[in-house]
């Protein structure tokens, strides 16, 4: 098997707070293949942002500590330097934040800020960087990039900003994009332009993303393999098709059941019982077992992630997750 782009094993995220230690990623492993599209999946608190905010060495506070291994073409990054990972980020990991309303500066232009990671990662000029950044507004769709390119981001829509924010992601030919919640708060046809672009420019640049989401539905229509979190901790892990046609947890029976079915009868979404667990205090067994309709006095114990190619960390055996899955899908 060749190397995968991006290997992370074991990572553990936790900040120091003054109620207590608040373990925000607990044993995430996982990996990235080349050109390979990961989601990642769960409700918000679950430490998906958290997790790609540690790789990247962006969590720099002195209540933080992280532990684990991310290796990124081999090489190990967690723990590197400012300046090391400084040459990293941008050029070979690069990503779309969450809030395309506060990820660029407002005063400068959307042009400079585009020219000015060129210029940080590359050797043009202010005239190539800004010729490149106005050819890579066209690549994102926004129309007229030769004047628009000299726009400020308030003159730009939610949506125009997000592509200006992929636009700047991708402008070093990153091998790795990390797109995180980057259809949060644009309305439905506006994420769908924004999948179909990303799944355009990963043909064109042959990067592999790493998405971040909540939605079910998003990652049904772009991941090659999903990874779902819940409290920190992978819960469920697999191929696209093995997920979403034979999910193997009970919280990834909830967030499939939450996605609206066109050809459903039903009046009303399946739930998931209660609330999500407080990162203050997540039990010391089964994360998600307070809101299991099917937890068992096992459950107390702390499931490790089982099986091969899709893995689960559920205690239930096969039988009983056929059993109880088709229950929840005829109900």
């Amino acid at each position: 098997m060749p190397e995968p782009l991006l290997s992370v094993e074991n990572l553990q995220v936790s900040f120091e707070t003054r109620a207590g230690v608040v373990r925000a990623v607990d044993g995430l492993t996982f990996s990235v293949g080349e050109k390979e599209v990961v989601g990642i999946v769960g409700e918000s608190g679950s430490g998906k942002s958290v997790s790609m905010y540690s790789m990247l060495g962006l969590l720099r506070e002195t209540n933080v500590t992280i532990e684990g291994s991310v290796k990124f073409q081999g090489r190990e990054i967690l723990g590197l330097g400012d300046d090391q990972m400084q040459s990293i980020r941008g050029k070979d990991i690069a990503m779309v934040f969450q809030d395309p309303m506060t990820a660029l500066t407002p005063v400068y232009s959307v042009g400079w800020q585009i020219a000015e990671q060129i210029r940080a990662h590359g050797t043009e000029n202010k005239q190539q960087a800004h010729a490149r950044a106005i050819e890579l507004l066209a690549e994102v769709g926004i129309p007229d990039p030769a004047r628009r390119v000299n726009q400020f981001p308030h003159e730009f829509s939610g949506g125009m900003r997000q592509r200006v924010v992929i636009a700047m992601a991708l402008s070093c030919n990153p091998k790795l994009l990390i797109a995180d919640e980057p259809t949060t708060a644009l309305d439905v046809t506006t994420q769908a332009q924004i999948l179909e672009l990303m799944g355009k420019l990963q043909d064109t640049y042959g990067s592999s993303i790493v998405l971040i989401t909540h939605d079910m539905g998003v990652i049904s229509e772009m991941a090659d393999r999903i990874v779902v979190m819940y409290a920190g901790r992978p819960a469920e892990m697999g191929s696209r098709v093995d997920v979403i046609r034979t999910p193997q947890h009970p919280y990834t029976w909830g967030l499939m059941g939450a996605v609206p079915r066109l050809e459903s009868k039903k009046s009303r979404l399946v739930t998931i019982p209660g609330n999500a667990v407080s990162p203050l205090d997540v039990p010391e067994g089964c994360a998600f077992a307070p809101r299991c309709d099917h937890r068992m006095d096992i459950c107390s114990t702390r499931p490790a992630m089982r099986g091969t190619e899709h893995q689960d960390a559920c205690w239930l055996d096969g039988v009983q997750k056929v059993t109880f899955r088709s229950e929840r899908h005829s109900a």
